[in-house]
């Protein structure tokens, strides 16, 4: 770092070095979070979105009952029962589990990965529903099989049409990983109520926290739109 820079941030009452590393802590702890928990949503809504769509109502009938729960109660509340609620199970504290869930980090991964599998498992299932016809009955006059079908046509085409509405998805759960704070994680909201309590400053550390969620939002924003012109590429019309 450079020396003046240094040097105004020793003098700087509020934005000092080592708030500046605190709200560093903060933003590594938030993208961990929300990446994995998308990671993982993302693999469990995919097969989910696949059974979605399945005419018997004893396959597609539990994933509908999982979306509607999740989707249907505010995520702070989802967060509230498993960080609270894990603990009162009977004899877990005895078991390998505690070790993991008696950190804040994981109960709160576990519920926004939860959440965002049900969201992404709806985006899915409509993309999944809206493949034409025409493919699917172009397919299997190749004589290709049922999963073959799917990984080969239903999948690409469903992520061109998804990909859109997961990029909300994606930054929805960026957004709400705010509320992680709530349960003593200490990303970027529980960094700036912690400087915010130690120099009673709320606007200078809640705007410099704003500003960060703001470019995380648009280098997201930046990337799924390159996503995007590289899924649709082939409908941009030739040069001439």
């Amino acid at each position: 770092m450079p020396e003046w820079l240094l040097v105004w941030l020793d003098q700087n009452d509020i934005f000092t070095s080592s708030t500046l590393f605190h709200y560093w802590e903060g933003l590594v702890t938030t993208v961990q979070l929300v990446f994995l928990s998308l990671v993982i949503g993302f693999c469990i809504a995919l097969p989910l979105a696949v059974l979605r769509t399945n005419p018997r109502w004893w396959i597609s009938g539990p994933v509908w009952l999982f979306t509607y729960l999740f989707r249907g109660t505010p995520l702070l509340i989802q967060l509230y029962i498993i960080y609270y609620g894990v603990a009162q199970i009977p004899g877990i504290q005895q078991t390998f589990w505690w070790l993991i869930f008696r950190e804040p980090f994981y109960p709160a991964l576990l519920a926004f990965t939860l959440n965002t599998a049900a969201y992404t498992t709806e985006i899915f299932r409509g993309a999944l529903a809206a493949t034409p016809k025409g493919e699917i009955e172009a397919a299997k006059a190749y004589g290709m099989s049922w999963f073959l079908r799917l990984r080969r046509i239903v999948i690409p085409s469903a992520a061109r049409r998804a990909v859109q509405a997961y990029s909300n998805e994606v930054i929805f759960m960026l957004h709400a990983s705010a509320i992680a704070s709530v349960v003593t994680i200490v990303d970027l909201t529980g960094a700036a109520r912690n400087i915010y309590s130690r120099f009673y400053a709320p606007f200078d550390a809640f705007l410099f926290v704003a500003l960060l969620y703001m470019l995380l939002t648009f280098a997201l924003v930046f990337a799924f739109r390159k996503l995007e012109n590289h899924l649709l590429r082939h409908q941009r019309p030739a040069a001439s």
